[in-house]
């Protein structure tokens, strides 16, 4: 074996990675670009859930947009106020005051309460379902009850019961919008996390044909706009809907409400999802001229009548 051809090889191959190394260095310095330090005190404050609900591609873009003044310190919605606020003691300025939000799903007629029409079998999404065929449900503006919501959620913050009603565990959810946008029925919708009285039904029918594709739909009676003093409350497209700008969550309609489609919440840091939706205490219903009785929301898939 030639010793000397090892040599000059082992030689020749370390005077060119010193030559590369050097090249390197070179252009390391030729074409370093400043990187500002705030970037990745942003970054560290912010969620890295990645979620794309600020409308740019991940949390790091996020944060070089926010250092260099192109968008607003709380233009994180998954870290909602408390990310904004550390973020603007980072950049050394002001957060505007923004409220928490946190997703409503305007629907709770389940498989027993809206019967099913069909059998749709196909690729777990609402999306397609819905353009195949409407999907299985009486309702054509009810719930379809698959995966395209809870699946976009980055903190599986959506979940279904046993009767197939989806339900958002506010401990969870970050109010971040992803799942509002992915509904192809508009179900969902964010609404102030303070914010304790709900319609939940967006039906378009009214009075007997929304009772008869489910058994809790809104029939468009009115009854809650009637009661309501703050103006904060109207029926449109056959459906009643909250202005939270103007509600001071006094229930009033729930109370008038004949079908139970407007719930109030009860916050309860105990219960699994944060809290549960229930009638409101003592609201009575005729029951077949037997006078009235209290009415729990036994109907509405167990939740309880509020204390």
């Amino acid at each position: 074996m030639d010793w000397s051809l090892i040599w000059k090889a082992a030689i020749a191959l370390a005077g060119f990675g010193a030559l590369l190394g050097a090249i390197l260095a070179i252009a390391s310095r030729r074409f370093h670009v400043e990187v500002d330090a705030r970037v990745e005190e942003v970054l560290d404050v912010l969620p890295r859930s990645n979620c794309g609900a600020c409308g740019l591609p991940g949390c790091e873009p996020a944060a070089e947009a926010i250092v260099r003044g192109e968008v607003p310190v709380t233009i994180c919605k998954a870290g909602g106020p408390a990310v904004a606020a550390e973020v603007a003691r980072i950049m050394g300025v002001e957060a505007e005051s923004t409220v928490p939000m946190v997703a409503h799903i305007h629907c709770r007629g389940g498989a027993t309460l809206s019967p099913i029409r069909a059998v749709y079998q196909g690729v777990n999404s609402c999306r397609a379902a819905e353009t195949a065929m409407g999907g299985g449900k009486a309702c054509p503006f009810g719930c379809l009850c698959l995966e395209d919501c809870a699946t976009v959620c980055p903190v599986n913050a959506i979940t279904f019961d046993e009767d197939c009603v989806r339900r958002v565990n506010v401990k969870k959810c970050t109010g971040c919008g992803l799942c509002a946008d992915v509904c192809p029925r508009d179900l969902i919708e964010m609404v102030p996390a303070d914010a304790t009285v709900f319609v939940r039904c967006k039906c378009q029918y009214t009075g007997k044909k929304a009772r008869d594709v489910c058994k809790v739909a809104c029939i468009g009676c009115r009854k809650c706009e009637k009661v309501c003093q703050y103006d904060a409350i109207h029926v449109e497209n056959g459906f009643a809907t909250i202005d939270y700008d103007k509600c001071t969550n006094c229930g009033d309609c729930a109370m008038a409400c004949p079908t139970d489609s407007i719930q109030l919440w009860v916050a309860d840091e105990d219960h699994p999802e944060g809290g549960e939706f229930v009638v409101p205490e003592g609201k009575k219903r005729k029951k077949g001229g037997a006078g009235d009785a209290e009415v729990p929301a036994d109907a509405a898939g167990g939740e309880g009548v509020a204390d």
